[in-house]
């Protein structure tokens, strides 16, 4: 017995044209970290809703996320655990930057808390070199050698578990210490922090908990952050961008970036 099998030449070409679109779009989504519908319309020389259906199945197969008239790339990184002196040797220059810019917005007679970071800590460098008469909460051990004899600064540790990754107390003991204080702001760190969603993450359980607690005694919260951040994850989420007055980065975010917070109701800095 044959069997006549026929091959229809023109469903070929077209699935295979579909498959080149398909990949030279994440490609551009590689390169650009974005694409738009009415360019790739014109440069593929086909209907926008022939786009927008690729963009669809590229989404689905979690490739790429959707916006406005285009996409953006989603590719993202889960933050490995890194001791905390490590990290405050890393991109020093940018991290001056956003703490220069959370110091300006720390006024005479504050209350601060200072989570454990890396720019917490460049931060209160800052503070300890000047003379504003503030009270700082802090499960931030490291910066107990900064403070002078004759420091105006009000200094309020927090004990609990040391986490030598973390660069500070956490853990349950820490909060409860903490919820026996009240500060008018808070700037806390961050692992990572997905614009898809909104949530922001730790690599440190308890850290996650620490950082729920420190946000809870504060009328105002800043993430002090690098723009790096917004493309890594950490494991454990602790927050949503929602929760925070600003975001404190060293230089505006790229246009991909800009238009994903922009659904937020959140200042940067």
């Amino acid at each position: 017995m044959i069997v006549k099998i026929e091959v229809n030449e023109n469903n070929l070409e077209e699935t295979m044209f579909i498959e080149e679109r398909h990949k030279h779009i994440l490609d551009l989504l590689e390169r650009d970290g974005k694409v738009l519908v009415k360019d790739l319309s014109t440069q593929f020389e086909v209907s926008e809703s022939m786009i927008r259906k690729d963009l669809q199945v590229l989404e689905k197969n979690n490739l790429l996320q959707r916006t406005y008239g285009g996409a953006i790339n989603i590719k993202r990184t889960i933050v490995n655990g890194e001791s905390f002196f490590k990290r405050v040797e890393k991109n020093t220059d940018l991290k001056e930057i956003i703490a220069k810019k959370a110091y300006e917005l720390i006024k005479e007679g504050d209350t601060i808390f200072l989570d454990a970071s890396s720019i917490s800590y460049i931060l209160a460098k800052l503070i300890s070199q000047n003379t504003k008469n503030i009270t700082l909460i802090t499960n931030m051990v490291e910066i107990s050698s900064m403070i002078s004899l004759d420091s105006k600064i009000h200094v309020i540790f927090i004990g609990g578990d040391y986490n030598p990754l973390v660069g500070g107390n956490i853990g349950s003991h820490s909060i409860e210490q903490i919820k026996l204080y009240r500060c008018n702001k808070a700037f806390i760190g961050c692992s990572g922090i997905d614009l898809r969603d909104g949530s922001i993450s730790t690599s440190e359980s308890e850290d996650a908990g620490t950082k729920k607690a420190i946000m809870k005694i504060s009328k105002e919260l800043f993430l002090i952050t690098q723009n790096e951040r917004f493309s890594l994850d950490g494991i454990f989420n602790f927050s949503n961008i929602t929760d925070f007055h600003s975001i404190i980065t060293e230089t505006a975010p790229n246009n991909t970036i800009a238009t994903l917070l922009e659904q937020y109701d959140v200042n940067l800095i």
